[in-house]
């Protein structure tokens, strides 16, 4: 959970489609054995995300993956897949609605846990891709040195952001029981986005890195944990046209304003629906006590 008092955010460089077409329904399954170092819940997370990555690249075909030299092969039709990134950059393709709940199925096969999944959802093409944005999450401190997934309780959550053009971003945080939280625009805000410039650096959350004109806008943010353990997922959403956060309510004082996960995603897919250039990237973050 994200606690309203320091801030937050995380990596990564991601393609935003300038045009797209084709939308399929499809379903489908995935099997993933999960290395000792992944706790179950990020297991589970892992393996839906290269479950809709799979599904895409089956129907789409692929290209080179990331940076990291993760590779996805399409052959006659199927695809190979090595490793699969949340989000689905490696293909030409993105998901757009899950259908129903993700079905999992537990079991442990030679002391290895083995975590399978099956989905349905709605998935489209993409014919090109334009601009690359950078969204890194950050964890008590401010440079891009301190970019971080993994959080303890009290840690400061930062963000730090770039894009080479003009555009406007939000950012929510869905938390361990199902709630999305609006982190930006920040609360006190009219606009329903945050404008930013084209080769700009932004680091959003911290009141002292903002221009004097914003600081008595900024919201700052502390990671709090009533768990062991919880997993948290960022969305990072941009779009190079204006769009609006969704309707949401603010119930407690030390929480930044919420909505119900369901309703957050029908707000993220009406409005993929009604712009071909808006994108997001998910990232999850763990916090421990």
């Amino acid at each position: 959970m994200v606690k309203r008092l320091l801030c937050c955010l995380m990596c990564i460089t991601f393609s935003i489609c300038c045009f797209s077409q084709q939308t399929k329904t499809v379903d489908g399954e995935y099997t993933y054995f999960v290395p000792e170092n992944v706790d179950l819940e990020k297991a589970k997370q892992i393996a839906l995300e290269r479950l809709k990555t799979q599904l895409i690249a089956d129907e789409f075909g692929t290209t080179i993956s990331q940076s990291n030299s993760t590779l996805v092969k399409n052959s006659n039709g199927e695809s190979d897949v090595d490793f699969l990134s949340v989000g689905g950059s490696e293909v030409r393709g993105e998901w757009i609605e899950t259908i129903g709940k993700p079905q999992f199925n537990i079991s442990y096969e030679k002391n290895m846990l083995v975590v399978r999944v099956a989905a349905k959802g709605r998935i489209r093409e993409i014919v090109s891709a334009s601009v690359d944005f950078k969204a890194l999450v950050l964890r008590n401190g401010t440079d891009d040195k301190f970019e971080s997934n993994s959080f303890k309780s009290g840690d400061d959550l930062f963000m730090s952001f770039q894009s080479p053009v003009d555009g406007y971003l939000v950012v929510y945080l869905i938390d361990a029981d199902q709630q999305a939280y609006c982190l930006l625009p920040y609360q006190n805000m009219k606009n329903g986005s945050f404008h930013v410039e084209a080769n700009k650096k932004y680091v959003l959350f911290s009141a002292q890195e903002v221009s004097p004109e914003l600081k008595p806008y900024i919201d700052e943010y502390t990671m709090t944990c009533s768990r062991k353990q919880e997993t948290n997922i960022i969305y990072t959403i941009f779009s190079t046209n204006i769009f609006t956060k969704a309707v949401d309510n603010k119930n407690d004082e030390s929480l930044p304003r919420e909505l119900s996960y369901e309703e957050f995603q029908k707000w993220l897919i009406h409005n993929q629906n009604k712009d071909r250039n808006i994108t997001y990237k998910m990232t999850t973050i763990t916090i421990n006590k």
